[in-house]
């Protein structure tokens, strides 16, 4: 993680909301059912559905933890926000890899949004890192495993 400050867009600020809700309420319900029944076959030393239940149940206590912490230390990324001086979380930006000379379109999202199926990819990847803060005609690199690429900074734009 690149810095203690994580931002989402105020998209997936509600879908983090969203997703803890679902646990708190659905999650735990389930879970409780599953354990009241698992009680219900007898002796808990011997019971692996018991066992699986409880496991469950802490794996969805962990991730609620994890959401709250999140949503309570984001900072939330309004498409007001956004500009189209400089890169930052929100933006599409338009960028030509030097070596290849191929030209990709790219939205900086938050941690939560990142879906490089999508061409959504995360402030807090190499590219995401190294573009934002950028402008028009900036030139600038990313250490990948094959080495340094470098890209030229074509557009930035909004959603």
């Amino acid at each position: 993680m690149a810095s203690n400050v994580k931002t989402v867009s105020q998209k997936g600020y509600e879908e983090l909301k969203e997703k803890l809700e679902y646990l708190t309420s659905v999650g735990r319900a389930e879970v409780a059912k599953k354990l009241k029944e698992a009680r219900s076959f007898g002796d808990l030393s011997e019971n692996a559905e018991y066992d699986a239940a409880k496991e469950e149940q802490a794996s969805i206590e962990a991730q609620i933890a994890e959401l709250q912490f999140t949503i309570d230390n984001v900072t939330i990324i309004n498409d007001d926000d956004i500009t189209t001086h400089e890169v930052n979380v929100g933006s599409v930006i338009k960028i030509r890899d030097l070596e290849l000379d191929e030209i990709e379109t790219l939205q900086i999202v938050g941690f939560t949004e990142s879906n490089p199926d999508e061409g959504k990819i995360s402030d807090d990847s190499p590219i995401g890192m190294a573009a934002l803060k950028k402008k028009v005609g900036d030139i600038f690199e990313v250490a990948a495993p094959v080495g340094t690429l470098k890209f030229e900074l074509l557009e930035i734009s909004r959603k």
